[in-house]
């Protein structure tokens, strides 16, 4: 009794169906991707609140020679080769394990702290990315900073 009551429904949905396109797939997806936000270039007579940093020193985009070589996380081995915390630092990249950075600016801060604005592809992606890098007075371990987030790693060889 009750397959009564569902068979023009069923008869319904089966003359939406296209002859072209397979049983179940949906033909009329949009894909779009959303156009990314812009900022506003800052006026030069912009106003600064007082907890404000001055803007970092330009050095240009080369890494500094004190911080280029091979790295890698506090606990891992510098011979492991798929090592998750591994990065290696040429004098214009950052190389992740999944990612390469290429600078595109960089600037010096306070206690030798050094902003990198790098431009990073990886897994089919593209992105723009401004890293903050801290070396250890020696010069043995490297903070990395991304976005709020610090990881420490160990200078390998």
């Amino acid at each position: 009794m009750r397959a009564i009551f569902l068979l023009p429904l069923l008869a319904l949905a089966a003359c939406d169906e296209k002859k072209d396109d397979p049983p179940g797939v949906v033909t009329n997806i949009v894909d779009q991707a959303a156009p990314e936000p812009r900022q506003a270039p800052e006026a030069e007579n912009a106003l600064r609140t007082a907890e404000s940093a001055p803007p970092p020193s330009s050095v240009g985009s080369t890494i500094p020679a004190s911080i280029q070589g091979r790295w890698t996380g506090l606990e891992e081995r510098c011979d492991e080769r798929a090592a998750e915390m591994k990065l290696t630092v040429t004098p214009t990249s950052l190389v992740f394990l999944e990612s390469e950075g290429k600078v595109t600016g960089m600037s010096h801060g306070p206690d030798g702290r050094i902003r990198i604005d790098a431009a990073f592809t990886g897994e089919g992606q593209s992105w723009n990315k401004t890293l903050e890098l801290r070396p250890s007075a020696s010069g043995r371990e490297l903070t990395v900073i991304d976005d709020g987030r610090a990881v420490t790693r160990k200078r390998c060889g």
